[in-house]
């Protein structure tokens, strides 16, 4: 097997997406990971179940990285680059998981929280996401209903919900009250984040120590599935973002991450001598922007061949 390159130890032990080019500039692939060292070094060791791929190590020149701030960012990353371009050693378009938002129905009545694959806000709800992965999205909304029991707080519940709205810590909370504490843990408010956590850690110990393992194992993937909805990212919003480009610069390497729709659907690096008009970050994306351009300076002097 080829030497692992240098480029690899100038990689990061974070999440983000990759991308490997040949000697003409074209991009071989567009991969993601949860540790990109890890991940790309993984291409110059035993491929295992991608040997279909070792014929396109050969050829790459170039590595390429995108740092994220959250394994979920850069699974959107992948996907919203996948979708416009699909290179010669990718198989699929956009990824496996499926886009789902999650919708607060804050009504007296009949409030409830739940995952939706397509919805309209109303005057009594709020859409949050999107999410990838249904799944994992649904697991988050089931640990969230244990501590915010939301559903069973109507004025119209049955007895059957008031008691089970007892049992799981909500009392006779008002719906405007438990709405506002999801709302807050789903906008993403430190706080909230992690009082939604540690409640269901401390279910998730208290099952462990009365020897209930199956539902502490459920409450920890409840525990792993709200970390990844409340992740940080950036590059899928709801669509209310303005078409554009943010741009990172070192002085060497110009970063450009080109936004439709709100995602970011194109990236392109260059060599720069200066800063160009446009370079100056918008809120909430310079030290995003301002890591990954000095991360493309160091691959861009690490060749691979």
């Amino acid at each position: 097997m080829p030497a692992r390159p240098d480029a690899v130890a100038a990689l990061p032990a974070a999440p983000g997406v990759y991308r490997f080019r040949d000697g003409g500039g074209r991009v071989l692939y567009v991969g993601r990971a949860t540790d990109l060292r890890s991940r790309v070094g993984s291409y110059w060791g035993d491929l295992r179940d991608r040997r279909h791929l070792r014929r396109m190590v050969g050829r790459v020149a170039r590595i390429e990285a995108l740092e994220c701030d959250s394994v979920h960012e850069a699974a959107w990353a992948e996907r919203n680059l996948l979708e416009r371009s699909l290179p010669p050693w990718n198989r699929i378009a956009g990824g496996l998981e499926v886009p789902v938002r999650i919708r607060l129905d804050s009504s007296p009545d009949a409030p409830r929280l739940d995952v939706v694959s397509d919805a309209r806000p109303t005057p009594d709800v709020r859409l949050f996401g999107p999410y990838l992965g249904s799944r994992r999205v649904r697991a988050a909304v089931s640990g969230l209903g244990r501590v915010y029991p939301l559903t069973h707080a109507g004025v119209q519940r049955s007895a059957a919900e008031r008691e089970l709205a007892r049992a799981r810590g909500g009392r006779d909370t008002p719906v405007p009250q438990l709405a506002a504490a999801l709302t807050a843990v789903l906008d993403r408010e430190p706080g909230a984040v992690a009082a939604a956590l540690t409640a269901l850690a401390a279910r998730r110990d208290a099952a462990a120590e009365s020897q209930a393992y199956e539902a502490a194992a459920r409450l920890q993937e409840e525990i792993e599935a709200l970390e990844w909805v409340v992740a940080p990212q950036r590059v899928t919003t709801t669509g209310s973002q303005a078409d554009g480009d943010v741009t990172g610069w070192t002085g060497e390497v110009l970063v450009r991450l080109r936004i439709r729709g709100g995602r970011v659907r194109g990236w392109d690096q260059e060599a720069c001598s200066r800063a160009s008009s446009g370079t100056r970050a918008p809120a909430g994306w310079g030290a995003f922007l301002r890591r990954n351009a000095e991360l493309a300076a160091r691959l861009v002097a690490l060749p691979v061949s």
